[in-house]
């Protein structure tokens, strides 16, 4: 092979006038980072972050048996040398990868039958073979049977709350109906829409819708409850054929003022008598401390009782919560002298809330759970532990269910709260009341729907990421696969690695880098190509858009 002789080569010259500022950045430092964050290599085990392959293993285990006589528990991995170099690999048509090893630990114990206590029997640890997973080399490639492979990162939609309305296209009247969406990184999505009759309906995963009122019963709500938190409730005391209550300028917006009101201080009119309350004038004396309005029986008419009155005597109810005023109620009122309630108004509030709670039939969380646990298993029969079990997983088990520290802080942004905690990944019942809250507000013209297409919305899902998720897949069926041996073999006479079959991890890791569509043959025409070709986004691939379904909008077709 011939030489170049560098002594005759000409000297460059640079006529530039702008010096170089900038140094060019590392363009793929991205995808090495973020596999070398889901490997951790380099880090000692006890030094390791919970994330990538030691979050995996750290939220599958520990494993128990289904009777609790045994646990096999997560120690530490780590990750060997590669057989091969990746000039060998190339040429022999081999992956670049490096073994997995697990040290596990079996915890066998004795169950005391009459108290249930546990008491540690044996210790058996050992060290695994957990299968290979791929490296990536300097070049942010991997080697798979020879060939250099690139894993194309992911555009999905971001983990959090969305709210949208369908623009007048859903119902044949034109009328626009608004809905919104929990979107977790891992779980069941649930969603909240209204319909044509402005009655609110929830589904979970998208199966059949039912209304409001069951998932708010399930949540472990009374009708009480719920009226409080969505509506504004007064306490008025009975005087005869008047009731007297404290005057709030905030809910006599838009309505006409019963009677005439003066500023306790400057003894100015402040409120006049037959004015409608503006919301600029309720804002203006909204820091002043009236004193208690005195207005006759009839104005509680149409009111909603919020509380259930029972007859001191035979202890049945007179009035029931949720039950709006009337001619009748007032009778009862006045001939059992009841000297207190609780009520509000419908005027200047949204019924939906209300007319849910009237047109459910179910009162108590137990069948609620179990309506919800008919509507996603259409066909078992409901008993009341599958029904709380599987409620309870859905959205409130840590393992089923995970928002991610970016849903959290999305959802946390969206609703307004600012002393939420961004290691709470699962979802609590207040988020599910903000949640309906806001989407109320929204249908009354209070608030903004999102642009579901908008770059804001989304999210990019790294190389790391997406292997992270597919060895999770992996080692749930292993995981499976691992409780079912517990049972049925004597676990005594077992040591880990006879429970502990790594092949399904094996092959959904070789499935993905192998036939997947973010794993893609590296574009090799020259240099710059390979380049863009590691900084691509898609938004196909596991979780993501199919062809058959991307919309103009998501094609960005105008």
């Amino acid at each position: 092979m011939s030489h170049l002789d560098y002594r005759n080569m000409i000297k460059r010259v640079d006529f530039s006038k702008i010096g170089k500022v900038v140094e060019i950045p590392n363009l793929i430092k991205a995808q090495r980072e973020s596999y070398e964050d889901f490997l951790q290599v380099n880090v000692p085990p006890e030094k390791r972050k919970d994330i990538g392959l030691q979050a995996v293993f750290k939220s599958i285990f520990p494993i128990t048996d289904y009777n609790g006589r045994a646990t096999l528990e997560f120690l530490s991995c780590s990750i060997g040398q590669p057989k091969w170099s990746e000039e060998e690999c190339r040429e022999r048509g081999m992956n670049f990868a490096a073994p997995i090893k697990v040290t596990v630990q079996l915890v066998i114990f004795d169950v005391d039958e009459r108290t249930g206590a546990r008491t540690i029997r044996d210790v058996k640890e050992q060290e695994v073979f957990f299968g290979e997973i791929p490296l990536m080399t300097t070049r942010a490639t991997f080697i798979i049977n020879g060939t250099e492979r690139v894993i194309v990162s992911q555009l999905h939609r971001s983990p959090g709350v969305f709210f949208e309305h369908d623009k007048g296209r859903s119902h044949a009247s034109g009328k626009v109906l608004f809905s919104s969406r929990i979107i977790p990184y891992r779980g069941s999505w649930l969603d909240f829409e209204f319909d044509h009759k402005d009655l609110l309906y929830v589904k979970i995963d998208r199966k059949r819708k039912f209304p409001i009122a069951i998932l708010l019963r399930a949540i472990g709500m009374s009708t009480e409850e719920l009226l409080r938190r969505f509506y504004e409730v007064e306490e008025v005391a009975m005087e005869g054929d008047k009731y007297k209550k404290a005057f709030r300028p905030e809910l006599m917006v838009g309505l006409k003022m019963p009677v005439e009101i003066r500023h306790p201080k400057t003894n100015e009119v402040a409120f006049k008598k037959g004015i409608k309350v503006s919301k600029k004038r309720a804002e203006r004396f909204a820091d002043v401390t009236f004193g208690k309005l005195s207005l006759p029986l009839e104005d509680l008419l149409q009111k909603v009782c919020v509380t259930d009155i029972a007859d001191s005597e035979t202890g049945e109810y007179l009035i029931e919560c949720g039950q709006r005023i009337t001619e009748e109620t007032l009778a009862i009122i006045r001939e059992k002298r009841i000297t207190a309630l609780s009520v509000f108004s419908l005027e200047n509030a949204d019924r939906a809330i209300w007319e849910g709670l009237l047109t459910d039939k179910i009162k108590d969380r137990d069948e609620a759970l179990k309506e919800i646990y008919k509507k996603m298993r259409p066909g078992d029969p409901p008993t009341k532990d599958a029904a709380v079990s599987l409620f309870e997983n859905m959205f409130f088990n840590p393992e089923r269910y995970s928002l991610s520290k970016v849903g959290r802080l999305k959802l946390n942004h969206k609703l307004g709260i600012t002393d939420g905690d961004l290691d709470t990944t699962v979802l609590q019942f207040e988020d599910i009341l903000r949640v309906i809250r806001y989407l109320i507000d929204l249908k009354n013209g209070i608030g903004e729907a999102d642009d579901i297409d908008n770059l804001g919305n989304r999210r990019v899902r790294t190389v790391g990421e997406l292997i992270e998720n597919q060895f999770r897949m992996g080692l749930v069926r292993v995981e499976r696969a691992i409780r079912e041996k517990m049972s049925l073999q004597d676990i005594e006479t077992l040591m880990p690695h006879d429970l502990i079959n790594a092949k399904p991890v094996s092959a959904v890791i070789k499935e993905f880098f192998g036939s997947s569509q973010l794993s893609q043959f590296m574009d090799q025409t020259n240099p710059l190509s390979e380049v863009t070709h590691k900084r691509r986004v898609s938004a196909l691939g596991p979780g993501g858009l199919t062809r058959e379904r991307a919309g103009f909008e998501v094609r960005d077709v105008h």
